[in-house]
């Protein structure tokens, strides 16, 4: 049995409708919670060839209806990400503009910033996805740098965030504060001083998620 048919065969009706609920209903779920989906792709990961990544099986996971697919996926590329490339970044670019919503972009995010950390030129290209009709792309450019500490790049960070000012987008300004609020453990005094220069253009849910620390 493949792990296509492992989700499925996993599947609890019930606790799909309430996941679906909980995610408004944007998509469908098989209703596997995160402690058993994680057992079976633990499983599963046992049994690849972890020296490539099969961008065709992560294409098939995002092909199906129910979100643990896509959640595989994410789980697939972060335990692969040591092996991704610039040149996989468009075909992360393809899956983060479909079925997008938080819980994928989020989980996307780290994976394209690690790519970019490792290969600096990528950085290019998070610049281009900041003012980019697409929500979700500016959403990871801004937290793409999530969880680097000493390493965070504080130019570009900056410039990330003052290309995205003047948002009305809740998870864009949502985002926002979260890079702020989570380098401000690192560097309070960046995250001061930045918000002392920039308040006044900034929306008030990125001021307050950004001040919890500080």
């Amino acid at each position: 049995m493949d792990i296509f048919e492992k989700f499925k065969s996993a599947a609890d009706p019930e606790k799909a409708a309430r996941m679906s609920a909980y995610m408004r209903d944007r998509f469908l779920f098989l209703g596997i919670p995160t402690p058993e989906r994680k057992k079976l792709s633990r499983e599963f990961f046992k049994t690849i060839d972890r020296r490539a990544v099969d961008w065709a099986f992560i294409f098939k996971c995002w092909g199906q209806p129910e979100r643990e697919y896509q959640y595989l996926a994410i789980e697939y590329l972060a335990k692969f990400k040591s092996f991704l490339t610039p040149s996989d970044i468009p075909h992360l670019h393809e899956i983060a503009i479909a079925k997008s919503w938080w819980d994928t972009i989020d989980g996307l995010d780290v994976i394209v910033g690690d790519i970019a950390l490792r290969y600096p030129e990528v950085n290019d290209i998070l610049r281009q996805w900041s003012v980019d009709d697409n929500i979700w792309l500016r959403r990871i450019a801004i937290d793409h740098q999530m969880r680097r500490k000493e390493r965070t790049n504080t130019v570009l960070l900056e410039q990330i965030l003052v290309n995205n000012f003047g948002q009305k987008e809740f998870f864009v300004n949502k985002a926002i504060g979260w890079i702020l609020r989570e380098y401000s453990k690192t560097n309070p005094d960046w995250v001061r001083d930045f918000l002392d220069e920039h308040k006044a253009k900034m929306a008030p849910l990125s001021i307050r998620e950004a001040s919890k620390y500080i």
